[in-house]
């Protein structure tokens, strides 16, 4: 289990002229679940600048003269074309195709960096491990030496640059070795194009530092809560939770994590099986339902009084007056604006992320109450 800022500074967050906060265990790590109201802190997400912990997150270095060609055999993502600088999401496979995990994985030039839970760690070492026969590639385990903090919102630039960070143009998933104050530290661009976020990958002994300094810039304290509620709201999944080993990479709907001009690699003849016989039977989507109706993980989806899909993770979103849950469903079924049952509330399918759908426009609300 990783160093999370809470750990390493004692009092914590909560100490950094905040006020307290309530700590939980999330994705493999303790860390803070909220500094206050957490549906105020996903409108500080995505109206201002929100700053949280991402001790949860784990690095793993990869070196040696094979790296690259070896870890391009591992994973369901070209990491071979892969600039220096540049980062791509990708799975894991078995080699019957199903998921054992997910990463990011950034080319650094002389090495490459696995991103990925806490929680995954110990199952990915090992696969890494199990793979490195005659290779030479050496695994590292960075996380008792880096921990992160990660900023997300519009105002995320300015709040950095506040804090007296030199801020490049950046495209998604980029990553630059920076100074801050004299510390050398990591900045990565985060994948999302339309809302902006940063990470900032920085020694432990300096992470409260950098935390106090963004605050002052103007960000405000998200504990996790508010991070789920926003990894929703966007329809992310996450591995463990949305995404489980049984899956099948083409029925979570991640085409992110796939390319198929790559060549081999664990799992992808399963992979090519499933492209080549056309559509697989479910897919991962989204719900939405008025009000805070009761979804929970694990309740099925019923259409025509027959089971069609299951609910994998729900939120209620205050700012819209709406439940949204992240699921699967039977592709023939899964149709946006097709209604449904889940449990005794009425819902219908929506297409992901949640915030490109009318319904969840906070604009379109604001003219609908007027």
């Amino acid at each position: 289990m990783g160093q999370t800022a809470l750990q390493v500074h004692g009092e914590g967050l909560g100490a950094a002229g905040v006020g307290g906060y309530e700590a939980d265990d999330y994705r493999g790590a303790t860390t803070a679940a909220r500094f206050g109201d957490p549906q105020a802190e996903l409108s500080a997400l995505r109206n201002g600048c929100g700053v949280y912990d991402l001790g949860f997150r784990a690095k793993i270095s990869l070196t040696g003269g094979d790296r690259v060609r070896w870890l391009n055999g591992m994973v369901t993502n070209n990491i071979r074309d892969l600039g220096v600088g540049r980062g791509v999401y990708a799975f894991l496979l078995n080699p019957q195709g199903h998921i054992l995990g997910d990463f990011f994985a950034y080319n650094r030039g002389e090495s490459i960096t696995v991103d990925t839970d806490c929680g995954q760690t110990e199952k990915i070492l090992a696969t890494f491990d199990h793979y490195i026969i005659m290779d030479d590639v050496e695994v590292t385990n960075l996380n008792e030496q880096i921990t992160a903090l990660g900023t997300y919102g519009p105002n995320a630039p300015s709040v950095l640059t506040g804090a007296g960070f030199a801020i490049p143009e950046m495209q998604p998933l980029q990553v630059q070795s920076s100074v801050w104050h004299g510390i050398a530290c990591t900045l990565v661009r985060g994948e999302d194009e339309k809302n902006i976020s940063y990470e900032i990958w920085i020694a432990s002994a300096s992470v409260r530092q950098l935390w106090d300094a963004l605050i002052a810039g103007g960000a405000s304290p998200v504990g996790t809560e508010a991070l789920e509620l926003q990894r929703i709201v966007s329809g992310i999944p996450t591995y463990g939770v949305d995404i489980r080993e049984r899956d099948l990479p083409q029925e979570t709907e991640q085409a992110r994590a796939l390319n198929f001009n790559k060549g081999c690699y664990v799992g992808q003849e399963i992979v090519e099986r499933i492209r080549s016989r056309g559509a697989v039977h479910r897919k991962f989507t989204g719900f939405v339902a008025d009000g805070a109706a009761q979804i929970r993980s694990g309740m099925k989806v019923v259409a025509g009084e027959k089971e069609v899909g299951e609910i994998t993770s729900a939120a209620f979103l205050q700012f819209a007056e709406k439940t949204v849950a992240l699921g699967y469903i039977r592709r023939e079924v899964g149709v946006p604006g097709r209604e449904v049952m889940i449990g005794t509330t009425r819902a219908t399918v929506a297409s992901l992320p949640f915030e490109d759908a009318a319904l969840l426009s906070e604009s379109s609300l604001a003219q609908h109450r007027a």
